[in-house]
């Protein structure tokens, strides 16, 4: 393939995956921040923990899509594998949709960009 054309399929690719990385990180930190106001800080649990901890990597993976896209591709697709085990430990039933509302735009997104950045290379 030549390169004008590798370069024509991973813009997109890497602006759709920086897209999505951002705005769910964004999303996932409103809804944390609104949560912990609604229900007040109290005592912390371990999942509440736990989706904080998610919640700060996912950010970081947004963040960190627009400069470096390996770390950032990783960091999003770690966030997805965590969601997916929390949901399946402390959600009640449904755990597919919820995963799949949650953390299948950054499995997507982390996908998008680590395949642009080895088009690339």
């Amino acid at each position: 393939m030549l390169k004008s054309q590798k370069y024509r399929i991973a813009r997109p690719m890497r602006w759709a995956g920086r897209g999505i990385g951002t705005i769910g990180s964004a999303f996932f930190a409103f809804m944390l921040v609104g949560s912990a106001i609604d229900e007040g800080v109290g005592s912390i649990t371990i999942a509440g923990a736990t989706l904080a901890l998610l919640g700060a990597v996912a950010l970081a993976g947004g963040v960190l899509s627009w400069w470096k896209y390996v770390p950032a591709g990783a960091l999003l697709i770690l966030t997805s594998i965590g969601l997916g085990i929390h949901i399946g430990f402390f959600a009640g039933h449904s755990h597919v949709f919820a995963w799949t509302i949650i953390g299948l735009p950054f499995l997507v997104a982390g996908i998008l960009i680590i395949s642009s950045g080895r088009l690339l290379r």
